[in-house]
């Protein structure tokens, strides 16, 4: 059985947090004799420095190139320490600010970790490009497995839906929201893809690609038969509709 930080294989590093990513007590102790904090910056949106001096409510900080500057202090923003650094889940951060969040985000995505938790919600940053942590492998690594014994993913918001219908014998619901080009489709299919993988085993069926295959195509010329509507109504583009996908289980 697949145990936390035990890899798989080279690919456990879309998942996996690695090792040499934690931080030492060195660096804990550099970041409280810093007082570290977030600024606004026009080119980045937050910018770390360090606090020199507290002038009522201006703050005088030092940047990381060594410039000085004076800011609000209602625009200071405190950083976590290191030891929260690519944390999986948001809502265990000691600071829960804005630049926090989008700092998290972006170390995590810089590392090919585009699943984040935040809570009950589980943020998913686009790669634009094929990760190789959807296969068959990757899918029996998540099932009938509790959300922190594995790194944050569809996969594992989809098993804990399905673990919650066959327990409580109720209807469960996945949102996907986002703006276009999230990756809200992408997200969708691997629900339905997980979904028809896990059932599937439950009855003794090896292979559930084609159930899920075939699924997605009548969804999928769904969706563009609505596109081409848009553009007879000499309008497109601007057709908003929401996808609703109801699976029945037996």
């Amino acid at each position: 059985q697949l145990q936390r930080g035990q890899f798989l294989n080279d690919d456990s590093k879309f998942l996996f947090l690695q090792n040499d990513f934690k931080n030492s007590g060195l660096a804990q102790a550099d970041w409280a004799a810093k007082k570290m904090v977030w600024i606004p910056s026009e080119r980045e949106g937050f910018e770390a420095a360090s606090v020199k001096e507290e002038q009522g409510e201006q703050v005088l900080v030092e940047l990381s190139n060594g410039q000085k500057t004076t800011v609000n202090k209602d625009d200071v923003q405190k950083m976590n320490p290191p030891k929260f650094s690519k944390v999986e889940d948001m809502a265990a951060l000691t600071f829960l600010n804005e630049a926090s969040v989008l700092h998290n985000l972006k170390e995590r995505y810089f590392s090919s970790l585009i699943y984040t938790y935040s809570g009950l919600f589980c943020v998913v940053v686009n790669p634009y490009k094929m990760l190789p942590i959807y296969s068959e492998k990757i899918i029996e690594m998540y099932k009938g497995k509790k959300r922190h014994e594995v790194p944050p993913h569809i996969y594992s918001i989809t098993d804990n839906a399905y673990r919650n219908m066959m327990q409580d014998r109720e209807d469960q619901s996945i949102l996907c929201t986002g703006e276009s080009g999230a990756g809200k489709t992408e997200n969708t299919k691997k629900v339905i893809q997980y979904l028809a993988v896990i059932a599937s085993s439950h009855k003794g069926k090896k292979d559930a690609n084609p159930v899920s295959d075939l699924c997605w195509t009548n969804c999928t010329l769904y969706k563009h038969f609505l596109n081409i509507f848009a553009i007879f109504q000499q309008q497109p583009g601007s057709l908003a509709f929401v996808s609703i996908f109801e699976i029945s289980v037996d």
